[in-house]
């Protein structure tokens, strides 16, 4: 009886360990969503206002 007790306190302690973690990467799920929102607005404003762009992979820039 003992062991099992010592078993259900165990496990008690993982679930409550793992429910902060749980809890933790929530929170910095959502702040990491909002701060992703937050860039794909500012580029397309960027984007609308027909602010200059980084140059990727092989294209050349316009002054070529």
């Amino acid at each position: 009886m003992q062991k099992l007790e010592e078993q259900i306190a165990h496990l008690t302690r993982t679930v409550d360990d793992l429910s902060a973690v749980v809890a933790r990467q929530a929170e910095e799920i959502t702040t990491l969503n909002r701060r992703v929102r937050m860039l794909m607005q500012r580029e397309g404003e960027r984007e609308a206002s027909g602010g200059g762009g980084a140059v990727f992979g092989d294209d050349r820039p316009p002054h070529y």
